[in-house]
């Protein structure tokens, strides 16, 4: 089996939300104010985002190949 840097990419954007996911967890189970909250949600949705991007983005090339 062989690992691609898609492969790697892909898995270390969802270990980032999983990070992410963790912490905001582990805090909010100790405690935390409305800011502390907000930034909590903050990093959770910006993970998210960084995954879907990954697994949505196209490459410039493939896009020009589409067009021709």
């Amino acid at each position: 089996m062989t690992i691609t840097t898609k492969d790697l990419i892909e898995y270390g954007s969802a270990g980032l939300v999983l990070v992410c996911g963790a912490l905001a967890g582990h805090y909010a189970a100790d405690g935390m104010t409305a800011i502390q909250w907000a930034g909590a949600a903050t990093a959770v949705l910006g993970s998210v985002s960084v995954a879907v991007a990954v697994r949505t983005w196209t490459p410039e090339k493939a896009r020009q190949s589409q067009r021709d």
